[in-house]
């Protein structure tokens, strides 16, 4: 199983045993975190509550692992489930590109942990898995996530309008996007403040 190591955080993909732990987070945070979220499916099982479904959706990732169009990662802070971050819909031939997502129990927010643990992820893409590109896109109105990107000064391309369905509604979004180069000319100062700790 890959783990990723940062500074303070651990990432690696989640596994039925995490349930648990993940259901705890996300039962704490649904406020938090729906209004950030695509709709679930009309009849789809709950995947909070659920722990087939769960299981299910680890299955799913591991397989997208494999085939090489996404990579999902739990994050761990203290051992303790805290989140999640993801690449997503990777994409090969000319593009070389992935989408970023990622959310973090409202609870350890404001901490640091996300843009570290997205400086992780974003090695891993540049320098593992050899992508040329990533994007984050956020809501406009989501401060929390927007300052997470803000924080790592990664590049505002503008906003996508109608971009996503969200809760419901499709909703604008601020695209981010971090290329290799931008990586090779940074990563000693991102991989320096955010893992090695010389802040």
């Amino acid at each position: 199983m890959s783990k990723l190591f940062g500074r303070r955080v651990l990432l690696r993909p989640l596994e039925v045993n995490d349930f648990g732990g993940w259901q705890e987070v996300r039962r704490r945070n649904q406020d938090w975190l729906t209004q950030w979220e695509p709709q679930r499916l009309s009849g789809a099982p709950d995947v909070v509550e659920d722990r087939v479904a769960f299981a299910n959706r680890c299955s799913a990732r591991q397989r997208e692992r494999q085939r090489g169009s996404g990579h999902s990662f739990g994050i761990f802070v203290d051992h303790m489930f805290a989140g999640e971050i993801n690449l997503n819909s990777i994409q090969r031939g000319p593009f070389q590109s992935c989408y970023v997502g990622y959310w973090i129990d409202e609870a350890l927010a404001g901490n640091g942990y996300m843009p570290e643990a997205l400086v992780v992820v974003a090695r891993f893409a540049f320098e593992e898995l050899r992508l040329h590109r990533i994007q984050v896109a956020i809501v406009p109105r989501n401060t929390a996530s927007r300052r997470v990107v803000e924080k790592l000064e990664l590049r505002d391309e503008g906003t996508a309008v109608r971009y996503l369905e969200i809760n419901g509604v499709w909703e604008d979004h601020v695209r981010y996007g971090l290329t290799v180069e931008e990586w090779n000319e940074r990563s000693d100062e991102l991989v320096g403040e955010w893992i090695s700790g010389h802040r």
